[in-house]
């Protein structure tokens, strides 16, 4: 049967996507690759992680090993906005395990008012944003299809760790892999609500 793969060539392509899965530097000042693996380390093995969509997702849809379940929340359809509220419920559904909301700056803005919710029923919940300026997956999309021609997709964000302070939240912003640890570190040290706001480039 030719759909059956050799156990030798099985074993060769789980090597490969363990490769593939693992991140390497990529010289940037704030590598997301290896903030992941930071916090792979750092967070407890059944930590549920929900995010909403965007190219930040990207990261940990490759770089993130899940082995429990539930241990991730994730849109099906590519609905932005989806992480916050995902996490607010799966914070009330699983009080004692450590929920994470992942968001772009574009996808946090569709429903980062979701933090008042959170803050309204004590929710313990970390949420990483992850602001490039603008909305990443739209902008790839017009540069393939019209190179040099991108309309609509830079953004004027807020102080995102300023805004989770006015509901209540520890809040820090991160802008080299070297502060990523340390702050991830504090935010564990907390309970409640807390935000990193991690500051990246477009490319």
């Amino acid at each position: 049967d030719s759909d059956i793969v050799p156990f030798d060539a099985g074993k060769q392509a789980h090597r490969e996507w363990l490769e593939w899965s693992t991140p390497t530097k990529n010289g940037a000042k704030l590598d997301l690759g290896m903030c992941i693996s930071a916090m792979q380390a750092a967070l407890p093995a059944d930590a549920i992680l929900c995010n909403g969509s965007g190219n930040f997702a990207m990261w940990w849809h490759r770089y993130w090993h899940f082995d429990h379940f539930p241990a991730q929340l994730t849109p099906a359809c590519g609905a932005m906005g989806y992480g916050v509220p995902a996490a607010v419920a799966a914070a009330m559904r699983f009080p004692d395990r450590c929920v994470v909301a992942l968001a772009g700056d574009g996808d946090f803005l569709m429903n980062g008012q979701e933090l008042a919710t959170a803050a309204q029923y004590g929710c313990d919940m970390l949420v990483i944003v992850v602001d490039n300026g603008g909305y990443g997956t739209i902008r790839m999309h017009q540069e393939r299809s019209f190179p040099g021609r991108v309309s609509a997709t830079e953004l004027k964000s807020p102080d995102f760790a300023a805004l989770a302070r006015g509901f209540g939240a520890w809040a820090t912003r991160v802008e080299t892999t070297e502060d990523f640890a340390p702050a991830l570190a504090e935010a564990q040290e907390r309970k409640g609500l807390r935000l990193l706001h991690l500051v990246t480039e477009m490319e």
